[in-house]
């Protein structure tokens, strides 16, 4: 008899214990109709199919929102991680291709003292104040590999045509006049600016915490300007239909979609520009 009770006992601690190992497990967070890696591209914008002008460009941020962010710099996996995948070189995989020249550079080489490459913000993170902020900070839809040197001469500009009097470098433009600066970038890169710059205009609505309601403007802002605006949106919209999407930007979306878990719908459907801004706001995506 008394082993049978110890028995019992012993069942009904640890089976106690069970019970609360199992409850005080973390939910994890989902997201109706929406879904992470292993969701076709098809299924991950079938909510947004039918809809038009607020009400798509509603639908496409739910669709987006909410990414698994990473922080800026870290011992786990951190954005120079993300984009030694993103930013890979096709033609050599431990190398990355730098935005705005198009070097292919040794991942590896993180900063390195200088040396090495950095992470561009496209939108400009002073463009909203929210610097390496995990989040808004380190969206990696919006951080490229680029050229040290390169990127502290694109500084916060807006982006738009440079006509007269513009330095130049590694086939970039670049001015300032009484406080506004602007960056055209070379042909190759036009496009993939202003579908980046399309992402984060869609992404960041000001509805969480800590988020600024991002907007794309068609004037310049001063360079101390920490409004969140960034231009032109009408250069971009022309930059847009002359570089179309490439494999890079595919390849490019599709390993940031297996971190984050979202995507950037404009490099998926470029189409959804003319939805959006264009001269198809009153049409249904369909």
């Amino acid at each position: 008899m008394k082993n049978q009770f110890l028995y019992v006992a012993f069942a009904l601690l640890f089976g106690s214990c069970a019970s609360t190992n199992i409850s005080e497990e973390p939910a994890q967070e989902t997201k109706p109709n929406y879904g992470g890696p292993g969701l076709s591209v098809e299924a991950y914008y079938a909510p947004a199919r039918n809809a038009a002008g607020e009400e798509l460009k509603a639908l496409l941020h739910e669709i987006i929102d909410d990414h698994k962010a990473f922080p800026y710099t870290a011992s786990t996996t951190d954005t120079w991680d993300i984009l030694n995948q993103s930013d890979k070189d096709p033609n050599n995989s431990s190398n990355v291709l730098l935005i705005y020249t198009r070097e292919s550079v040794e991942g590896a080489q993180e900063y390195n003292g200088g040396a090495g490459w950095n992470r561009e913000h496209v939108w400009a993170k002073s463009r909203g104040n929210f610097g390496t902020s995990t989040g808004t900070g380190t969206d990696v839809h919006n951080l490229r590999a680029s050229n040290i040197q390169v990127n502290t001469q694109r500084s916060n500009h807006s982006f738009d045509t440079c006509l007269t009097d513009c330095d130049t470098t590694f086939g970039n433009k670049y001015k300032e006049v009484n406080d506004h600066g602007i960056f055209e970038p070379r042909d190759e890169d036009k496009g993939d600016v202003a579908r980046i710059l399309f992402y984060m205009a869609i992404r960041y609505e000001g509805d969480t915490t800590g988020e600024r309601d991002l907007e794309l403007l068609d004037n310049t802002q001063a360079w101390h300007s920490k409004n969140p605006y960034h231009g032109v949106k009408q250069t971009l919209l022309e930059w847009h239909v002359q570089d179309p999407v490439d494999d890079f930007e595919r390849n490019r979306n599709n390993a940031i979609y297996q971190f984050q878990h979202n995507r950037n719908p404009f490099i998926d459907h470029p189409e959804l520009v003319a939805y959006i801004w264009g001269d198809k706001q009153t049409a249904m995506w369909q």
